[in-house]
């Protein structure tokens, strides 16, 4: 009797332990020990690469990009005196471009639910590492991971969350969210991401259609805060470390679109185009700085302590 209570016991340790084993794990990555709670790490629906990251991008001469209109929306990025678009339309489909700027290593990256476009240098201690979608989100916002170490990485923290390189960051690059006319007066010789990606995709269909104007979100986040409709559009900035968002509803009531402001004693200029529906950020001397377009509940979601631009 007192074996069997004991094979017994033994056998409830087993299924707690691979279950929380299990727990742990999700689209096959181990989040022992993630950064963040594992339990708020939450399957998108899609499996690991079931979207698909397009990493031999084509790039088409602004003439030849006619599958375009001039209000269609494009992360555009200028580096090493190269410009280049990279059409939403496209970049819901995918939400990755793995790519190369002369020598130089870009991972653009896109998340449809938090309207986030943000582009990093590709790598990390010295290694080039290239990405793929893992199908994974925390506070609505995709999770990517390295392909090399089988990291996570959240897009907003720029930082990988779980896995070999866990703490790690990445260092963003300035890239402008805005409409393709924009992007085009202002880079007349840009390339285009080119919609023959190799993929059975109708770029024409867009998969999240009304959901800006939705004021829903589809996945927990931690923490809301009702001072803006959640899908209001904000430009968040990052300085020593202290956050700061600026909403476009406020933007709007400046004349002219140019607020001056200070945040961790640094002085900014932040330059908001209504037409476009785009805004950067630039610094002292002139020189623009990585900033983030989002939505207002993903900028939120990951800054509690943000500071808050209001129009005077």
């Amino acid at each position: 009797m007192k074996r069997r209570a004991t094979i017994l016991l033994t056998s409830v340790l087993l299924l707690v332990a691979a279950a929380a084993a299990v727990a742990q794990t999700r689209n096959g990555f181990d989040l022992t020990g993630a950064l963040v709670p594992a339990a708020q790490i939450l399957s998108g629906g899609p499996p690991r690469d079931g979207i698909p990251a397009i990493d031999r991008p084509k790039f088409v001469k602004a003439d030849d990009a006619r599958f375009l209109q001039g209000d269609d929306r494009v992360l555009g990025v200028e580096r090493n005196g190269i410009a280049k678009a990279y059409p939403v339309r496209i970049l819901n489909w995918h939400e990755i471009v793995n790519d190369t700027f002369g020598a130089e290593r870009i991972v653009v990256t896109f998340c449809p639910l938090c309207g986030t476009g943000i582009a990093y240098v590709a790598e990390t201690g010295g290694k080039t590492l290239d990405f793929g979608v893992s199908g994974l989100l925390y506070n609505s916002d995709v999770l990517f991971y390295d392909r090399q170490s089988q990291s996570l990485w959240s897009q907003i923290l720029a930082q990988a969350v779980s896995g070999p390189l866990k703490g790690a960051k990445l260092a963003t690059v300035a890239l402008a969210h805005t409409s393709w006319a924009d992007w085009r007066q202002r880079h007349p010789d840009t390339l285009v991401l080119s919609n023959d990606t190799g993929f059975a995709r109708d770029y024409d269909v867009d998969p999240y259609a009304g959901y800006a104007r939705d004021p829903s979100i589809m996945f927990p986040v931690t923490g809301r805060s009702a001072r803006y409709q959640p899908k209001e559009p904000v430009i968040g900035v990052e300085v020593g470390g202290k956050f700061k968002a600026y909403p476009f509803v406020e933007l709007a009531k400046i004349a002219g679109g140019t607020a001056t402001d200070l945040l961790d004693g640094k002085k900014l200029t932040v330059r908001f185009d209504p037409q476009h529906r785009t805004g950067a950020v630039f610094d002292a001397q002139g020189r623009e700085m990585p900033s983030i377009i989002a939505y207002w509940f993903a900028w939120y979601a990951f800054h509690h302590d943000t500071e808050v631009f209001q129009a005077k």
